[in-house]
């Protein structure tokens, strides 16, 4: 024999199962906005690692092409630019060599 349920427990029997039915819904769908979360953070990483290399990929492209153009110097040349200059004094010689030159006397 089966027990005959008044209307409220039917009601209640009823209710309680589309309250668990939607409770799994609920958890269905955070799970889903997780993984679009997840999915999108992923994505700006991704975007990101790719540019820096596209970045890094154009640099090096330009250094190569400054090391293609630089000239190869001689020894002489690079012992030339190395050796600091004459040094110039502004002090009473030179101003004497400077009153000598316009008075037109010779130095030599």
């Amino acid at each position: 024999m089966s027990k005959t349920l008044s209307p409220l427990q039917v009601e209640l029997v009823s209710a309680r199962a589309s309250l668990k039915f939607f409770r799994d819904h609920v958890k269905q769908l955070t799970a889903q906005v997780k993984h679009e979360r997840f999915a999108l953070e992923n994505d700006k990483v991704v975007k990101a690692e790719e540019k820096r290399a596209a970045a890094i990929a154009k640099a090096q492209a330009r250094l190569d092409k400054l090391l293609a153009k630089s000239v190869v110097t001689g020894s002489k040349a690079v012992k030339a630019n190395k050796r600091p200059s004459k040094v110039v004094t502004y002090g009473a010689e030179a101003n004497d060599l400077a009153a000598k030159i316009k008075a037109g006397v010779s130095t030599i």
